[in-house]
């Protein structure tokens, strides 16, 4: 394989990375490179720079605020699953965070990247949607039902980096998925949560990107039992359907995680 080139920038700080992603506009931002790296390696990314951000204490952080969880963009997912506030106060949070990849994966990918990467299959944006979090960069806070715009898109602007993440506490939730047995991505994965603003379900790996089901939270929100969604069908027409499921498949499994994340946060 015949390497390109590129130039390989490790920031000081979050400042020092937005100067260099203005200067160079072919330039990508690089956290924990679980996704990055891999598309690099396989030509589909070949960025002009590579600008580190992996080492920035300021963005690796958990903290409570009020009735939430704010935690860093720079902060890995085994952080989060051992955490003793996340297991406190949003215990489906910390169950999330280690349900993902394997251990190499949760000691190397981080939250923000994650987020921005907006893989369809990726377990956190469950969680952001499911527990109506709200995304801030640099720039701005961004609600969770704006934030994710399709596959691997976001509402991010050009430029705009990922700092932190609040994470309202629930009264209820929790989180179930069926994995891929050789990726451990998110064939269906679904976080229910009984919100302030009412009921809210997530669902990952189904479809092109996140994605909520009114009729469930409709549902849920009369009566928070399994059986109380036991007989509402997801369309299988906008699901994805590949060589490990058909549509019709994953549309069986979103009611079966579905009821057993409910299950979970009863």
């Amino acid at each position: 394989m015949i390497p390109y080139p590129f130039t390989y920038h490790r920031a000081g700080s979050l400042a020092e990375a937005e100067t260099i992603l203005k200067a160079s506009p072919e330039a990508k931002l690089l956290a924990g490179g679980q996704t990055l790296i891999a598309a690099m390696k396989m030509r589909l990314a070949q960025p002009s720079d590579l600008i580190d951000i992996s080492g920035l204490k300021e963005l690796s952080f958990i903290r409570a605020a009020g009735d939430a969880i704010v935690i860093g963009a720079g902060t890995r997912h085994f952080e989060v699953a051992i955490s003793a506030e996340v297991n406190r106060l949003i215990p489906a949070l910390a169950h999330l965070a280690e349900s993902i990849g394997d251990p190499a994966v949760r000691h190397m990918g981080m939250l923000g990247g994650s987020l921005a990467n907006n893989d369809p299959a990726a377990d956190y944006p469950a969680a952001v949607l499911g527990l109506d979090a709200t995304i801030r960069t640099q720039r701005r806070s961004i609600a969770a039902d704006d934030f994710f715009t399709g596959m691997f898109s976001t509402a991010l602007d050009e430029g705009e980096i990922v700092t932190e993440v609040s994470f309202p506490v629930s009264a209820r939730a929790a989180y179930a998925k069926f994995p891929n047995p050789a990726s451990r991505y998110a064939m269906a994965g679904v976080f229910v949560a009984k919100t302030k603003s009412g009921v809210r379900v997530a669902v990952t790996g189904a479809g092109p990107c996140v994605f909520r089901v009114p009729e469930m939270e409709a549902a849920l929100a009369a009566d928070f039992t399994p059986h109380a969604i036991a007989g509402i069908e997801i369309n299988a027409a906008d699901l994805n359907s590949d060589i490990h499921g058909s549509a019709e498949y994953r549309a069986n499994l979103v009611g079966v995680m579905a009821r057993r994340a409910v299950a979970a946060a009863q």
